[in-house]
């Protein structure tokens, strides 16, 4: 596929370092020469400096033969406008445009083939919000990603001592929870992915990937870690769009505080917000901290946009006495660096909202993609279809799938439909060697590498017969 993503940002290089890796030809349009040269030659891509709205420039980029357009940059109209000439001047067939705005997003007739022609919309901003809700709702996780329109929950978490499971085979599971299913999609032990089976021993430390019902999560993490005290008092360091935005969502329902050091920022922050205390000052000023009572604190959540002061406020709450600490860090060297040690958990925008634009970008009918570790492994939600005769998965028990080494089938969530076609009920399945996949299927996949990710997309598109 010929892709020409606009803007090298943080979710411009993540996603042409996604995209790359499966053999597309992607061509990357910045304005910063010296930013793509470094781009160029670590990711051996094509590159064109230049404004990407211009219509020369997206001429220089190959829109005359390009499948897609992924407009990810820093400005809004500018993903707008170049969304618009694709389409008017190049009839590019498919423009994704990264939106800050709520403005846009709030009115989707303008985004239409009549206005600004953008077939696909994405708030990186309110993605990582998403994230970090159900990060608070589930205190003990490290990474809550949903599937099937929240019907299936993928939950990582690192085992403790003392959890139920801890220091017994994954086979124990069924005994601990007999009307419970769930399945251990993987285990990474000192960062080396463990393909789980049943004699496989889950140990201190270890990073666990479970698939359960969301229903029956919670019962499935009593097994693996002692339970968290539930979130009441949180902090939030930084005003901006994530701040507010998460401030928003959560202030009916905890007691929030929100530092920012802009004094009109403070300001507007307290026209917009109803129950949320905002504070004026720096997060990494000690008497601040202790004076808000930063030791009483269940979560203290770093969200400016300067990653080290991240790191730096949120390993000083830690250090002060908050129970747990989260920070948005950009770098993927340094969320590597820093998780697990004084931050709890460090979330990258950029990894954190790349599924939702590679699930718009695969092939077949990739309904979900979510970037795991870091975007070192993906979990997918496909849907099966064709039929045993046009299909590699269709009308076929699991132990007869040829699925890569690496990759599992975590979940299945089957329909039960009236005859006039509509659901009446959505039943999540976790398969055995000898389930056999059915059409119309959403079947979960957890590949411990992303390099996996075409060998399975691949594996479930139908024969030329079907189509």
């Amino acid at each position: 596929m010929k892709i020409i993503i606009l803007g090298a940002g943080q979710v411009g290089a993540s996603v042409a370092e996604n995209l790359v890796s499966e053999a597309n030809d992607i061509t990357l349009v910045d304005t910063s020469a010296d930013h793509l040269a470094v781009l160029r030659e670590r990711l051996e891509i094509r590159t064109v400096c230049g404004n990407a709205a211009s219509p020369t420039v997206l001429k220089d980029a190959g829109a005359d033969d390009a499948d897609l357009l992924i407009a990810v940059t820093q400005s809004d109209q500018t993903n707008l406008c170049a969304c618009r000439i694709a389409k008017v001047l190049f009839n590019l067939p498919t423009r994704i445009a990264r939106l800050r705005s709520t403005d846009y997003v709030d009115y989707p007739e303008l985004l239409g083939d009549d206005n600004f022609a953008v077939d696909f919309s994405i708030c990186p901003e309110q993605v990582v919000t998403d994230h970090i809700k159900r990060l608070i709702s589930f205190p003990e996780a490290l990474q809550v990603l949903e599937f099937a329109d929240g019907v299936v929950s993928l939950i990582c978490m690192r085992a403790f001592e003392g959890g139920p499971l801890v220091g017994h085979p994954l086979k124990a599971l069924r005994f601990h929870l007999p009307n419970v299913e769930a399945r251990i999609a993987a285990i990474y032990r000192e960062g080396v992915p463990i393909i789980p089976e049943g004699d496989t021993v889950i140990m201190p430390g270890d990073e666990v990937f479970c698939l359960a019902a969301t229903v029956h999560i919670r019962q499935v993490m009593g097994e693996l870690r002692r339970g968290d005290r539930p979130m009441r008092r949180i902090m939030i360091a930084g005003g901006g769009n994530i701040g507010l935005r998460l401030a928003r969502r959560i202030e009916q329902d905890y007691h929030v505080k929100i530092l920012e050091s802009n004094a009109a920022r403070a300001e507007m922050l307290a026209t917009q917000l109803k129950r949320a205390l905002v504070l004026r000052g720096d997060a990494t000023d000690e008497k601040l901290l202790e004076s808000e009572g930063i030791d009483e604190t269940d979560l203290f959540v770093a969200l400016t946009n300067d990653e080290e002061d991240n790191i730096m406020s949120a390993s000083l709450a830690k250090r002060m006495g908050a129970h747990r600490t989260l920070a948005l860090i950009n770098r993927k060297s340094y969320v590597d660096l820093v998780q697990g040690g004084p931050i709890d958990i460090a979330i990258s925008p950029a990894h954190t909202s790349i599924g939702t634009l590679l699930a718009h970008v695969r092939r077949g009918d990739v309904v979900a993609v979510h970037s795991l570790r870091r975007g070192a492994a993906e979990a997918l939600e496909i849907i099966a279809h064709g039929s045993p005769k046009d299909s590699k998965v269709v009308g076929r028990p699991i132990e007869d799938i040829a699925l890569p080494a690496g990759a599992t089938i975590g979940a299945i969530v089957r329909d039960a439909k009236r005859e006039d076609g509509k659901v009446i009920r959505r039943e999540v399945i976790v398969p055995h060697h000898d389930t056999v996949i059915r059409e119309d299927d959403h079947v979960i996949v957890f590949c411990t590498h992303k390099k996996l990710v075409r060998k399975v997309e691949k594996l479930f598109q139908v024969g030329f017969s079907f189509l």
